[in-house]
């Protein structure tokens, strides 16, 4: 029989989604927002010469190029105010929380709640900043040893980096608002649009090149089946659970008797998400990102980071997955499910596992549960990751695709679904709760029965 929530989801319609203001203002918050993102992508950086800039990128559209105009949408390739996108953002937030879970002073503020969680939340926004005019000085570098605009020198890098920091600055205010006020994670939804915005053109593009014979018929339908069929692997495991079976004894609350029943304890097969996939993207463009635009005047350690390090690679697959077997376990443990606190929550709740003692051993159980199933999470991410990488290497298609821009696409729309069924269920829920309450008063004013 199905249970409240699922009736109520069930009877959702336009309807009743016309009638939820709240969650129609996000959402039209969230939308406007990403206007402004799309419009920025197309606001060129002072001083570059968009003709070089254009057949540079034709060329390079199917190496690294294209790995970065994904999670930048396009703004890289016209080098747009938002060409460093929301990476440098992200490698802060990586290096931030590596140090919250060795160094003891961010330990602590982790302890100190959301206070704490200001503080480091400022950290990271320090660290953005910093890695944002690194990046910044770096590519304005490249551009001009690539010969890519109209007159090199130190105002065009200092406008260069102004422009480029101010745009990722931007950007994470974006993603914040739109956590806050919006619908779903604004950081997610920025990268989701990027990669979205980018698909008609390469899919323009890959059927243009099946008419030209350059890829045969045979290899277009069998990529379109495959994107199918990791679409539907992707729904499949991210919706994928571990129920762990919770019992509740009888106890007494102040006036009331609450029985023993028993519950369960959902833990997702993949509790990460992308967040993985999105970090170890983000170390391997670091390197690489810099020395895009140099017009192969690099020098010799950084070729040869590249030659290995290139999409397609042995050594950029190896590091790819150590990468994200390592951020499956780091990210869920530390940050999306930890065994410690879900043990004290479950035995302040007065729950326990059968059979298990609440406390210490509880958390011992839950950790090697969690560590079993992230086994099957993490190779589940890598397959998904890599696969496109390797079968685009091997069948030579001119354009960048990838399992993490499948992966980002699908998890953050089943994300961004959720949250706003859940808003419609809490404003259904308001609507009952106002319906009794008027139901209640209408009744009191009913005078008292004769007799």
């Amino acid at each position: 029989m199905a249970s409240a929530a699922e009736q109520m989801a069930a009877n959702m319609s336009w309807g009743a989604f016309g009638k939820a203001s709240e969650l129609r203002q996000r959402i039209l918050f969230t939308i406007g927002l990403l206007i402004i993102y799309r419009i920025g992508t197309y606001i060129p950086v002072p001083g570059i010469d968009a003709g070089a800039l254009r057949d540079f990128m034709e060329q390079a559209q199917s190496g690294i190029a294209g790995v970065l105009g994904m999670f930048t949408g396009g703004a890289l390739s016209r080098m747009g105010v938002f060409a460093l996108g929301i990476m440098p953002y992200i490698s802060a937030s990586i290096i931030v929380q590596l140090l919250s879970s060795m160094w003891e002073p961010l330990k602590q503020l982790k302890k100190e709640g959301d206070a704490g969680r200001k503080k480091i939340n400022q950290y990271t926004r320090y660290g953005t900043v910093l890695l944002a005019t690194g990046q910044a000085f770096a590519l304005a570098n490249s551009l001009q040893a690539g010969e890519l605009v109209h007159t090199p020198g130190l105002f065009f890098l200092a406008s260069c980096v102004i422009t480029l920091v101010g745009g990722t600055m931007f950007l994470m205010w974006l993603g914040e608002q739109i956590t806050a006020r919006g619908i779903g994670n604004g950081i997610s939804l920025i990268i989701f649009v990027g990669i979205v915005a980018e698909i008609p053109a390469a899919l323009a593009q890959f059927l243009a090149s099946g008419r030209s014979g350059a890829v045969s018929p045979g290899v277009i339908i069998g990529v379109l089946v495959m994107i199918a069929l990791v679409i539907a692997f992707v729904v499949f495991m991210e919706r994928a659970l571990r129920k762990v079976h919770i019992m509740y004894p009888r106890r007494n609350v102040g006036m009331k008797v609450y029985e023993s029943n028993s519950s369960h304890l959902p833990i997702k097969v993949n509790p990460a998400g992308v967040i993985p996939a999105i970090f170890a993207s983000a170390l391997l463009l670091l390197p690489t990102a810099i020395s895009t635009f140099s017009s192969g005047q690099t020098g010799p350690i950084m070729s040869t980071v590249l030659a290995y390090f290139g999409p397609g690679q042995p050594l950029y697959l190896l590091f790819f997955t150590a990468m994200i077997v390592f951020f499956t376990f780091f990210y869920t443990k530390e940050v999306a499910f930890k065994p410690d606190e879900v043990a004290d929550n479950l035995k302040n709740q007065g729950g326990s596992i059968p059979g298990i003692q609440p406390g210490k051993k509880t958390a011992a159980a839950l950790d090697y549960i969690v560590t079993r199933i992230l086994v099957m999470g993490a190779a589940y991410l890598a397959a998904v990751c890599l696969l496109p990488e390797i079968l685009r290497s091997q069948l030579a298609i001119p354009f960048y695709f990838g399992g993490t821009s499948v992966l980002i696409v699908v998890s953050v729309t089943m994300d961004t679904i959720q949250q706003v069924q859940s808003h419609m269920l809490a404003h259904q829920y308001e609507g009952l709760i106002e319906k009794s309450q008027l139901r209640g008063k209408k009744r009191k004013k009913k005078g008292p029965a004769r007799r």
